[in-house]
């Protein structure tokens, strides 16, 4: 759909059908920040600063998403995560490109190799919902696969490597791939004996719940890989309604399911924030995974919090919960053989 394109209002309190495929809730999405200003009801002096941030790095909302936040609540903790701010353009001293060293660890189009055992193919450079904390928002996305064919490089350097044993499917979202396109690529993974696991790294059981469909969860136990869903969660507010359901469904399909978040000012940079999304998080089975310092990317540094204000918040944590519940607070560092344990 065209961004200029303007979507015709509707209340934020009307819900979506049951019926309605992912690729048709896809399609509602929401692009234009007027169209966002308007649904919720946002005080219209930040539009045009919205507007202008949103030409370097798109808007994108889903419905689903957008019924979770509170009408003309600029501080809403799920609107801050992809509100398009004026600040996202200013210089931001000791920000890189890329913070986490992608570049340096790609071995082939299409395939990072980074930690022991691993390795990471990118398998799309779209997403269901535009993060405004991406620490690949810069990622050159056009360099990489898109036809089944041009994986045959990556493919062959995971058949030569009889270290790695578990592929992670990343991007951009790797399930904004059909569900045929999936199989093509697990098929492919499967034919090499010595890779036995494979973790999916998306956002979208949480922006985008019906995603998580039958079709999709007998595709994942069907193979011979063992699969891990990696889904990623930064406010309680998150896992409410159709979100929950889809988490859920991929718990009790047998799919082990971890949450990963990030620490962002301003949303959840706090112990009863924090508290609460672990319970709601293992109320529906889903086990807290890592919590991650912000990745200092161009664009991103407004949402930084102090690392001894993590630290303080992860003590806390401990006292208040189950250590199962814990997540492991931890930043990438480039060149570094696994993540840095804060």
């Amino acid at each position: 759909m065209d961004p200029s394109v303007r979507q015709k209002s509707s209340p934020v309190s009307s819900k979506m059908g049951n019926r309605d495929s992912w690729h048709e809730s896809l399609a509602r999405a929401i692009r234009d920040p007027d169209v966002l200003f308007e649904r919720l009801g946002l005080p219209t002096e930040s539009l045009e600063p919205a507007r202008r941030a949103s030409q370097l790095f798109p808007l994108f909302v889903p419905e689903s998403f957008l019924q979770r936040m509170e009408p003309g609540n600029l501080a809403d903790p799920l609107l801050m995560q992809v509100l398009p701010l004026d600040v996202e353009n200013w210089p931001s001293p000791g920000a890189a490109i890329d913070a986490v060293g992608d570049t340096q660890s790609r071995r082939a189009p299409g395939l990072l190799h980074k930690y022991h055992g691993r390795a990471l193919m990118i398998a799309t450079g779209v997403c269901a919902v535009h993060c405004r904390y991406c620490f690949r928002r810069h990622y050159q996305y056009e360099l990489e696969p898109r036809r089944l064919d041009e994986w045959e490089p990556a493919l062959e350097v995971l058949s030569r490597d009889e270290s790695i044993q578990e592929v992670l499917l990343s991007g951009g979202d790797p399930l904004m791939l059909t569900d045929s396109r999936l199989t093509e690529i697990i098929r492919r993974l499967e034919i090499i004996p010595h890779l036995k696991r494979l973790r999916i790294h998306s956002r979208m059981p949480i922006v985008l719940p019906n995603r998580v469909s039958q079709s999709l969860i007998e595709l994942l136990t069907g193979s011979r890989l063992t699969p891990i869903m990696v889904v990623h969660a930064n406010h309680p507010r998150e896992i409410a309604g159709d979100c929950e359901q889809s988490l859920r469904q991929l718990v009790r399909s047998g799919i082990t399911t971890l949450n990963q978040s990030v620490l962002l000012r301003g949303i959840n940079d706090n112990a009863d924030t924090l508290t609460e999304l672990s319970e709601r998080l293992i109320n529906v089975g889903v086990i807290p995974y890592y919590l991650h310092q912000l990745d200092l990317v161009q664009g991103t540094t407004h949402f930084q919090v102090d690392e001894s204000a993590g630290q303080s918040i992860l003590a806390e944590l401990r006292t208040r919960l189950p250590g199962y519940a814990v997540p492991q607070y931890v930043r990438e560092l480039p060149g570094q053989p696994h993540k840095t344990p804060l």
